[in-house]
């Protein structure tokens, strides 16, 4: 039976013909050779946080606060690393989070439809943003057979949201991922020291450009006056959301509804007496708030809270051994952000599935070397609060 490690064997197998992994495996790699293949303002928006980027520092700091337990004499000759989620089986329990800017890290500005593709051959589910340079029906048609996930920016107008959503649901997404702490942007000084807002540039917008609502609030087609539509998306962008939004948000679809955001207990309780499918534990990686605390020690309380209700979680993945802390924490799914966009970046879809392939490789192994053959053996036992 094949194993996720097995990548291993073909990289030092290769090494005996004279093959060399055309990417790092790692991650500090990968962000360096990154710094040469993307042009600057979307290498400092993807790398950037909010503040002095403390939060995001300490979201990929905080797991080494926590340690495995190695335990011996088990017979973790093979492993099962799949789980189940709003039904679907899905042979890993990694997702690729959605990033706003994904499209313009690729050379073709096709980003979006690369990942698409890439996820849907490793069977990842891709949670694909609202921004985005390809339309979400293009999106959903490079994801295929594959899994798909719609991640919604909320709009203040209603109508728009509506859209956006029914339009998601028609292209065959799985579920609906409402980012609830993106209503306005928070204070990044990279972005800012170069007056640098991709969207603003009208990059990113393609879901709303072709959406018929939208087009309907414009005084001409956004083809003929781009600037104008531009402005226009920026006074519609974010909607404040408050627990009355609740049930309007319930209402627009029989879809599994996500929300993403969540990092207090209460507010995990409350969503899911609202009716949430699932909760998305995330402090957007740092981008959007700073000082605050880092999402991997703000997991548990969330997971205890949480109850039966799958806990999604992402901010500061950056390795196998990352996703198998998130894992052993009680995440029923782990997001990975920043390393497959530097994946793309350097090497496109290929890239992508090399990067996929090397976290599961790490997380498969480190559970095998570690006598962990199954996530409910790591859920059980396998992870220790370390002093600092």
């Amino acid at each position: 039976m094949a194993q996720f490690g097995d990548y291993q064997n073909e990289i030092y197998f290769g090494g005996l013909r004279g093959l060399k992994p055309k990417l790092p495996v790692d991650y500090r790699g990968l962000e360096l050779r990154a710094r040469t293949a993307l042009p600057p303002s979307v290498l400092t928006y993807v790398q950037g946080g909010c503040g002095d980027e403390q939060t995001q520092d300490v979201n990929a700091q905080a797991f080494n606060h926590w340690g495995l337990v190695p335990r011996m004499m088990v017979d973790c000759t093979t492993r099962d690393l799949s789980v189940q989620l709003f039904g679907l089986k899905l042979p890993s329990p990694i997702f690729l989070s959605p990033i706003g800017v994904i499209g313009l890290c690729a050379q073709d500005g096709h980003g979006d439809l690369a990942t698409a593709r890439a996820a849907a051959a490793a069977h990842v589910p891709m949670v694909a943003s609202t921004l985005s340079n390809d339309p979400l029906e293009t999106v959903a048609d490079a994801v295929g057979d594959g899994v798909g996930f719609f991640q919604l920016y909320t709009p203040k107008d209603k109508a728009l949201a509506e859209s956006l959503v029914h339009r998601a649901e028609a292209a065959g997404f799985k579920a609906i991922v409402v980012t609830l702490d993106t209503w306005l942007t928070g204070w990044r000084p990279r972005d800012l020291n170069d007056s640098n807002f991709p969207q603003l540039r009208g990059h990113a917008l393609a879901n709303y450009l072709c959406d018929p609502h939208f087009r309907a609030l414009l005084d001409r087609p956004p083809e003929d006056d781009p600037a104008a539509a531009v402005v226009r998306w920026a006074s519609i962008f974010g909607k404040t959301l408050t627990w009355s939004d609740l049930p309007w948000l319930r209402s627009l679809t029989k879809l599994p509804l996500v929300l993403k955001g969540i990092c207090h207990p209460d507010d995990a309780r409350r969503a899911i007496d609202g009716g949430v499918d699932a909760i998305y534990c995330s402090n957007h990686g740092g981008r959007q708030a700073n000082g605050g605390i880092a999402a991997i020690d703000m997991l548990p309380d969330v997971v205890a809270a949480s109850g039966t209700t799958p806990v999604l979680f992402d901010s500061g993945v950056r390795s196998g051994s990352d996703v198998v802390k998130a894992l052993a924490l009680g995440a029923a799914a782990v997001g990975v952000g920043r390393p497959y966009a530097y994946g793309l970046a350097l090497d496109g879809q290929d890239g992508v599935a090399h990067v996929l392939r090397c976290i599961l490789a790490e997380a498969d192994l480190l559970m095998a070397v570690d006598g962990y053959p199954t996530i409910a053996d790591l859920k059980a036992g396998g992870l220790k609060r370390l002093q600092v």
